[in-house]
């Protein structure tokens, strides 16, 4: 016997038909959606299970003509192997008779093999998800659970030529994935936040909520924007007329903005915003030896001062903090190479600095442009830049440093 498993709060059902009873995961899949069944039989559960045979087979031949393959009929024992879940989408059950409007996901590699088409298709590098969701006039992200969340979760990307990575909400997601974010330009800042999640750029899907009265009509207006600079793509407004319906209307929200990004991505406009690519490091050339019969007495070739990998620690209460000595760091004359080693908003985080030179000499560099440098533990603590006017050098003795 099938058996159900809920899916989120929505009216909408995910059922296993695996033996195994877990649901495989959405990107391995491909979806069949608006598969009507109306089946009459002695009982209830025995037209339920026969509806969702029959959405199976219609479901196989839908996919087939999609995919522009020849529709093979396949036995009811190949079909379950290959099935990984059922969708449903509206269901009325009664005594002997079950109406209900369902969705199919076949596995994308065996459905794939059997038709004799690719399972493959093209997509787009990973993009970090940030949905925002506007209710009551204000705004959630990754702070709490939310409708529009919930949306997301229910969509199957396994259908869709952008490479989603969405954030399970927990561990940092509130505090880094939130309404602030879409405002914050640095390059920086974004470049450490994708590298965390494994993401090459962004897309930001907006929903705004307006209720008319409790449990009355729900107007949602949808916004689908991508990239650093929060640019936006497209726009549009749906409506229902209650309450129960929310989860419809946000299921169809994301469907069109899901559709508004792939056609963006076709057209060339979703790419990868070349700003938030790392440079590559620069190699070093190679410079033939002197000739020392050309130098005479006058002078012997200067030795190359070695880089330096040293670990600086800096304070960052905000994002601001952290691109601002980032940029400190990098405008240092001998420094070759900045990057982030851990991050911890409101706290202190790790940078590791590539310097031609040794701590000693990158703490006075420092302190010449007006910060408050502590050396210890093999390390440098970056404060705040202090009050002394730049370029010129304390008069206290330097504490001692050990070069990293």
């Amino acid at each position: 016997m099938l058996r159900p498993l809920a899916f989120g709060l929505s009216a909408i059902t995910l059922v296993s038909l695996a033996a195994t009873g877990l649901v495989r995961a959405q990107g391995s899949s491909f979806e069949v959606s608006g598969v009507a069944v109306d089946v009459t039989a002695k009982s209830a559960e025995a037209a339920r299970e026969t509806g969702w045979r029959i959405a199976q087979r219609k479901g196989w031949a839908m996919l087939a003509r999609r995919l522009g393959a020849p529709g093979v009929g396949l036995p009811d024992g190949t079909l379950d192997s290959i099935v990984s879940g059922i969708v449903v989408e509206n269901e009325q059950i009664g005594p002997n008779r079950y109406i209900a409007r369902l969705g199919v996901r076949f596995d994308r590699d065996r459905a794939a093999a059997i038709l004799g088409v690719s399972s493959a298709l093209t997509r787009s590098p990973p993009m970090l998800l940030l949905p925002i969701e506007w209710s009551g006039g204000a705004p959630v992200g990754f702070e709490r659970e939310s409708d529009w969340l919930k949306a997301w979760a229910r969509f199957n990307t396994g259908n869709s030529a952008i490479d989603y990575v969405r954030p399970a909400g927990g561990g940092p997601d509130p505090l880094l994935l939130n309404q602030g974010q879409l405002n914050r330009r640095g390059r920086g800042w974004w470049r450490s936040i994708l590298a965390q999640y494994g993401a090459k750029d962004v897309v930001m899907p907006i929903v705004h909520l307006y209720r008319q009265y409790p449990g009355g009509p729900i107007i949602g207006e949808f916004q689908a924007r991508f990239g650093p600079d929060n640019t936006p793509l497209a726009q549009f407004s749906l409506q229902v007329r209650d309450g129960d319906a929310l989860p419809a209307l946000l299921d169809a929200g994301v469907k069109r903005i899901d559709e508004a990004y792939q056609q963006a991505l076709s057209a060339g406009v979703l790419r990868i915003d070349p700003s938030l690519i790392e440079p590559a490091p620069v190699a070093p050339v190679e410079v033939p030896a002197l000739d020392e019969s050309i130098l005479g007495n006058e002078g012997q070739p200067v030795a190359e001062v070695p880089v330096t990998a040293l670990t600086v620690q800096v304070d960052t209460p905000n994002p601001n903090a952290l691109d601002g000595a980032q940029a400190a760091l990098r405008g240092v004359p001998g420094v070759r190479q900045v990057s982030l080693v851990s991050l911890a908003l409101g706290g202190v985080s790790v940078l590791r600095v590539g310097y031609q030179g040794d701590a000693n000499g990158l703490r006075a560099a420092l302190e010449a442009r007006g910060w408050q440098v502590i050396a210890g533990g093999g390390a440098l603590r970056l404060l705040r830049q202090s009050r002394i006017p730049p370029n010129i050098v304390p008069d206290t003795p330097a504490e001692n440093a050990t070069a990293g």
